[in-house]
């Protein structure tokens, strides 16, 4: 058993029998031996003094904090939401021409589309599929990718082969 070093005691007088009741109801609280709450109320008014923050304005600020970024991931999460909506939407929008086979004028192809295949040189149909964005239950979107690709290649910019697609002009 180690002893108590006494060269380390310090005795508190407190001003009243009550005082001493709400300082050990207190620690009691915070689950602490009584010396311990002492302890730690004078090192946080110390770190006041040495421009630190009291804890207790440390956890009320952390607290906030964590609700502001609760706030904001639901925010963003609604954001994404609506996002993909607008995406979803847009592709369809773009497939339309690609949709109608009596279709008369200029139809715009994707972008994307030829960059995918331009950069990677040879593509998978479901990566490309993938790498568009484009869902398995996206119907429109995925017959007008196959349209485009068919075009393309009629237009002898690229060439089909088992395994997928390659870019050859």
């Amino acid at each position: 058993m180690v002893k108590p070093d006494r060269s380390r005691y310090i005795w508190v007088y407190a001003n009243s029998r009550a005082q001493k009741e709400q300082w050990q109801a207190l620690a009691e609280e915070a689950k602490t031996p009584l010396s311990t709450w002492c302890i730690s109320i004078i090192e946080e008014r110390l770190a006041e003094d040495d421009g630190g923050q009291p804890r207790r304005k440390l956890v009320k600020d952390i607290d906030a904090l964590k609700a502001e970024n609760k706030a904001l991931r639901d925010d963003l999460k609604q954001k994404e939401i609506v996002l993909q909506r607008y995406e979803t939407e847009l592709r369809r929008y773009r497939a339309e021409p690609f949709q109608d086979d009596q279709f008369q004028g200029v139809r715009p192809y994707s972008h994307e589309l030829v960059d995918i295949l331009k950069e990677r040189g040879h593509v998978g149909s479901y990566q490309i599929l993938e790498l568009l964005g484009i869902a398995p239950d996206e119907v429109e979107a995925i017959k007008a990718v196959s349209k485009q690709l068919e075009e393309l290649e009629g237009f002898k910019l690229i060439k089909a082969d088992g395994r997928g697609w390659q870019w050859i002009a």
